[in-house]
């Protein structure tokens, strides 16, 4: 086994230098098209296995699961093929390093203090992670532009903003497009804000005025949007600020004095946050920090790349969200929904995702694509709509962990987890997911005798693992629950007998097609990165624009933020 270790051989500290580093990841991903623009629901249908080297294939259909996982973290194994470990490590070689910085070497100054457990209620590790150091982060680069007004971008449920102004004593707005989500902020906020003032009723600091973070409901569709919302707030009596009744400019420059300790003035510095600001509101919060006078700075941690909209035509105007720089978009160069979606594969979350998780994975991608072979012959109308059947969500990945963790303490043998599948408990509940088994309940279910490598050291011993008439009834359900989830009739005369026949032999290719193919998630990632770096860059010499990877990618792989401040 060894490792690329190496980093990328390019820098970005330039716009001369990012474009190199662009060109460089374009012309290396031209020659992969067949793994980017083909969704592997469509394996068995189009016979994507036959488009990649038969080299490779060969050697990974036997894979051991754990490498094959590691495959997008730039890990090798010495008995491979020359070209798949030069493919591998030239990935890893041209994307951009994940590895937490040494936050307090860039940012002298830099606090980092864990949350109380008031302000950290409700946060999962993850979340709590990422507030803690973005929180701190954001508080120093707003002592830095001399702001002390802070817009929270797609706040989702003020974890962020009741941070910086519980703690960190700024003044925040949060912007979110959900009132659902005004209202849960706002009630917790009063919680919060209960808290410390009960804390410094106790103190000597009682005099000292709580800063409240105020919400804001709009839907921020362009940078114009964003632009107002920055400039001029109007309250109504619920003390939330509804964009809906901010039309005109005018009629915002008329609106009712403000209290300062409340709003933001028209000769205020604020600084925009977004976490994890789905689609194109990272890149309207970047058109925005260039627009307003009023922005100074800008601290963006992006996400859901698939949900960027895309022009390649090279035209000028264009406000896509990808391509945003001038150059690229001379470049015409196209990514697609299919690579997008690809950009959002973590390599720290495959290469922890563990044996177990990892054959679950490859078994869900190979029902759903067999699935699509019943689409394609029995329902080939619905298929040209590119029907959806839905994915495991957070929430039941959680009740999965449970289910887990509940049945290994209820009995006495070391517990293990049979990749296989059981009936959702709700009609609204996601797809299927797999059931925990004890030892001893396995041998039940299935009459095999499961020690601690049951299942094999590969993908193929897996596969004999489970009897293939249990792998044909779990194909069956999973037919049954597609079915039903698009609202499709279940024709008498569908053959998934002979449709399970016909894919099986090619069942253990899923996991290396897709390994293969979520190796190139990082390097996509790394160009939209880099293209968002280069629009700013673009505009010379009047602000300062760099990326650092803020959080541990192993808690969060969404960790590179784009900080950017006018000079």
């Amino acid at each position: 086994m060894s490792a690329s270790g190496c980093r990328p051989k390019y820098s970005c500290r330039t716009a001369t230098e990012t474009l190199e580093w662009i060109h460089a990841i374009m012309d290396f991903v031209e020659p992969y098209r067949f793994l980017l623009e083909y969704h592997v629901v469509n394996f068995f249908k189009d016979r994507l296995w036959e488009a990649v080297d038969k080299e490779w294939i060969g050697c990974l259909r036997n894979e051991n699961v754990d490498n094959l996982l590691q495959i997008p973290s730039g890990i090798v194994q010495d008995h491979w093929p020359a070209s798949l470990k030069e493919f591998v490590h030239s990935v890893r070689s041209l994307s951009l390093p994940r590895e937490q910085a040494n936050l307090q070497e860039i940012f002298p100054g830099l606090c980092i203090s864990s949350l109380n457990n008031v302000l950290s209620q409700g946060m999962n590790r993850k979340k709590k992670h990422e507030i803690e150091v973005l929180a701190a982060l954001v508080s120093s680069i707003a002592k830095e532009v001399k702001s002390s007004t802070i817009l929270d971008v797609g706040a989702g449920q003020g974890y962020l903003a009741q941070v910086l102004s519980f703690e960190h004593e700024l003044s925040v707005f949060a912007i979110d497009a959900s009132s659902h989500h005004g209202k849960i902020t706002d009630a917790r906020a009063e919680r919060i804000r209960k808290h410390y003032a009960a804390k410094l009723r106790s103190s000597s600091l009682r005099n000292r005025e709580l800063s409240i973070p105020k919400t804001v409901t709009c839907q921020i569709l362009s940078a114009d949007t964003l632009k107002e919302v920055s400039n001029s707030f109007v309250q109504d009596d619920k003390n939330i600020i509804n964009c809906n009744t901010v039309k005109r400019s005018k009629e915002v420059s008329e609106a009712s004095e403000v209290r300062s300790s409340s709003y933001v003035s028209c000769n205020s510095s604020l600084v925009l946050a977004g976490l994890h600001a789905c689609g194109d509101l990272s890149v309207t919060m970047l058109r925005t920090f260039l627009e307003s006078d009023q922005v100074k700075a800008v601290i963006s941690i992006g996400c859901c790349y698939n949900l960027l909209s895309e022009d390649a035509t090279g035209n000028a105007p264009s406000l896509s969200g990808f391509p945003m720089s001038q150059c690229v978009k001379s470049d015409g160069f196209a990514l697609g929904r299919s690579a997008r979606d690809l950009a959002c594969q973590s390599a720290e979350r495959w290469k922890g995702m563990g044996k177990i998780a990892g054959l679950h994975n490859f078994e869900l991608h190979a029902y759903r694509a067999a699935f699509q072979m019943v689409l394609f012959k029995y329902y080939p109308e619905t298929l040209i709509k590119s029907p959806t059947v839905g994915r495991q969500g957070k929430a039941l990945r959680r009740q999965q962990h449970r289910r887990i963790r509940e049945s290994n303490l209820n009995h006495k043998d070391p517990g293990i987890v049979c990749p296989t599948l059981c009936q959702k408990t709700s009609k609204d509940e996601g797809s299927w997911f797999p059931m925990a088994y004890s030892e001893s309940q396995y041998v039940e279910k299935t009459g095999t005798v499961c020690k601690d490598d049951a299942f094999g050291s590969s993908y193929g011993t897996y596969n004999e693992a489970v009897s293939s008439t249990d792998k044909y009834s779990l194909f069956v359900k999973f037919c049954e629950s597609g079915l039903g989830r698009l609202g499709l009739p279940h024709l008498h005369d569908i053959d998934l007998y002979q449709l399970w026949e016909e894919t099986k032999p090619f069942i253990g290719l899923i996991g290396p097609y897709w390994s293969i193919r979520a190796a190139l998630g990082p390097i996509l990632e790394t160009l939209l990165l880099l293209d968002r770096l280069l629009f700013l860059q673009e505009q010379g010499n009047v602000l300062e624009a760099n990326m650092v990877p803020i959080f541990d990618p192993i808690l969060s792989p969404r960790n590179i933020a784009l900080i950017a401040k006018k000079i």
